[in-house]
């Protein structure tokens, strides 16, 4: 029989050790060849540093890098891509110093530097590479760090490393996707410029490629500053493939017979935000089929096309995310990293002949128990402006606990980062930890995220900081009023731009009792000012146009509002963060301390923006619950050092 127990003072084998340890692993850019399959792995107990991996097929996974070497690029600062192959060998950027090496596993030789050693430490970094003209040169985008705003070209260098990279495409603020046609004779890739992001508009190009890996007679195939590209591909038929969103709806097209055709139409989404580079969401299969990954209301599908008749079967696999998309194939084979709302990630291979599934590697190898794992249920609610609002609502379980009859669990409303993103419904063992203790837990798509269609996303333009934040309102109440969570105890907590609206609503509204900012911005001013490139424009798209929107910008700072805050909030930080310096937390921990109100500050060393060693996952899952614990009046079951929270007498209680 259940216990009866406060809510949030169940005992849970959902540890935060597991959550840092098993949960904080990842698996992103793979690849297939007739020898095997190849994945990037990140790992919390390495320090966060990201392995190569290659798994024969029949045989066990072994990493082909140094155990020294992380996989990773500095491009963007968010990186992608930090690695390709041509047959066997493999080149990868090296975190530590952001040159490219080339590493060939049959001679079991050390990694060798083929581009030259900078000026200073990371000025010229690489990203999102190809290889062609019969394995002796490559394509890829660099970054030039050095004084003023960095540079984005595309550059063509020897995979021997022989000669200095030669530039073959510059003038636009970015590059990515530079993709070799099959024959060597054209070379495909996307551009843009502020104040867009990837996501907003691009332009697809063209131009001839020669032997000497020199480009002319540049065309544009698609693409604008309302039209955003996504995944150009050249299929075996020499014909160029490529996402757009032209219709609201992110969809397959091919350039053909002198003009661009539609290959599918469905209000779905098959592109992705393209906050990394070398994301794929289709790939082609050599029965003809095109094997795409859609979302549907925030949740994924993988789906195969018939580009002949345009039909599309949806395959029967348990899976809803199918993260940090890359889909590649091989035949008739596929590979992808994937997880379901029971399991946690995994490297799956599908042979589509046979049907035949098999989990190449698991993000964790312990067994979780399902009768701890809350299934999500999809709430819509009526949001800002009284349009529909999304998310995902997760219910405490513990089958070993139930909650006091005259007593209402307390709530946590996640918001997600980006804000150009969206949550899925796959298993996130950071929610399981919450509702297996008894918390319930929303996950919010408030109305700017992606996997609805653009309209959906475009309601955050010019209106971040008030649709994001009455959404997380709305949702709260939504929840109160519907008898799942306690008004009095509700939470709101995100990351990044998640953080930027917990900090907004806490100054704002007043249905949130506390929160947790993890790496938020404050300063909307100062952020135009300090971040990097990439992100430098990206607030004229949710705010308004620099510099003449400036007071805007400012009554949607947080710090303008910082006076407001009077319920408890915590603040995780990274200290070598460069998306959201540490200065935009130490001026809310300023405002709060001046003030007396309750606050915590916890700032981890060597850390960027987001959190990557296991040791720093675990320290802020853990800090997280105690600080929830002591400002909704719970104890936690877990021996866990409470931490100190500044000036919490002054709490009414």
């Amino acid at each position: 029989m259940a216990t009866t127990a406060p809510y949030g003072s169940w005992a849970s084998p959902i540890t935060a050790d597991l959550v840092a340890s098993e949960g904080g692993v990842s698996f992103a850019y793979l690849d297939v060849s007739e020898e095997g399959v190849y994945w990037t792995e990140s790992r919390p107990q390495e320090q966060g540093r990201s392995a190569l991996v290659f798994r024969p097929h029949g045989g066990e996974p072994a990493d082909i890098v140094p155990a020294d070497f992380n996989v990773r690029t500095r491009v963007h600062e968010y990186g992608g891509g930090a690695w390709f192959r041509d047959g066997q060998v493999v080149f990868c950027s090296s975190f530590d110093d952001s040159r490219l090496y080339r590493i060939d596993p049959r001679r079991d030789a050390e990694p060798q530097p083929i581009t030259p050693e900078p000026h200073e430490p990371h000025a010229l970094r690489y990203a999102d590479g190809r290889v062609f003209a019969g394995g002796r040169r490559i394509v890829c985008v660099r970054e030039l760090h050095g004084g003023g705003e960095p540079v984005n070209e595309l550059v063509v260098l020897p995979t021997d490393g022989s000669s200095e990279p030669r530039v073959v495409a510059s003038g636009r603020d970015f590059y990515a996707a530079p993709r070799p046609s099959p024959d060597g004779a054209a070379l495909a890739w996307l551009a843009w410029g502020h104040p867009h992001m990837p996501f907003e508009g691009t332009d697809l190009c063209v131009g001839r490629l020669a032997a000497d890996g020199s480009v002319s007679n540049e065309r544009r195939v698609a693409g604008s500053q309302e039209e955003s590209i996504f995944q150009p591909e050249w299929g075996s038929d020499a014909r160029l493939y490529f996402v757009s969103d032209r219709t609201g709806w992110s969809n397959l097209y091919v350039e053909r017979d002198g003009g661009v055709h539609a290959l599918t139409s469905e209000e779905a989404e098959l592109g992705y935000p393209q906050w990394v580079f070398d994301l794929s969401r289709y790939a082609f299969l050599d029965d003809g089929r095109i094997a795409c990954i859609f979302t549907r209301a925030a949740v994924d599908g993988l789906e195969l096309l018939d580009p002949q008749s345009g039909k599309l079967e949806r395959l029967d696999l348990p899976y809803s995310s199918y993260s940090s998309p890359s889909l590649r194939s091989h035949g008739n084979r596929l590979v992808f990293p994937a997880s379901s709302p029971t399991d946690p990630a995994a490297v799956i291979e599908l042979e589509l002949d046979s049907g035949d599934r098999n989990v190449l590697r698991r993000s964790t190898e312990v067994e979780l128990d399902g009768r701890y794992i809350s299934m999500a249920q999809a709430v819509d609610f009526p949001g800002t402006d009284g349009l529909v609002s999304h998310g995902f609502y997760y219910a405490p379980l513990n089958p070993e606990y139930t909650g006091p009859p005259d007593e209402l669990p307390p709530l946590v409303v996640l918001v997600h980062g980006g804000p150009t993103a969206h949550v899925a419904t796959a298993l996130d063992l950071f929610i399981q930890l919450f509702t297996s203790r008894g918390i319930a837990v929303v996950d919010l798509n408030y109305g700017g995220s992606t996997g609805y269609g653009r309209e959906y996303t475009d309601r955050l333009r010019g209106r971040w900081g008030e649709v994001d934040v009455e959404d997380s309102a709305a949702a709260a109440r939504y929840l109160g009023e519907r008898g799942d969570a306690d008004p009095a105890r509700v939470q709101i907590t995100g990351g990044s731009a998640g953080g930027y609206t917990t900090l907004m609503a806490l100054a704002v509204r007043d249905e949130f009792a506390s929160g947790v900012s993890y790496y938020g911005v404050a300063d909307l001013v100062t952020f135009h000012e300090e971040t990097h490139k990439f992100e430098s424009h990206y607030d004229e798209y949710l705010v308004g146009p620099w510099p003449d929107a400036i007071e805007l910008y400012r009554d949607r700072s947080p710090v303008t509002h910082a006076d407001s805050i009077s319920n408890p909030l915590l603040l995780l930080q990274g200290l070598d963060d460069k998306v959201v310096p540490p200065s935009q937390a130490e001026v809310i921990v300023d405002a709060l301390k001046r003030r007396g109100i309750p606050y915590a500050y916890i700032a981890f060393e060597g850390e960027g923006h987001g959190f990557r060693k296991a040791e720093n996952i675990k320290r802020a899952s853990e800090a997280h619950l105690s600080f929830l614990a002591q400002v909704s009046g719970f104890q936690p079951a877990d021996e866990i050092e409470p931490i100190e929270i500044e000036n919490l007498d002054s709490v009414p209680q």
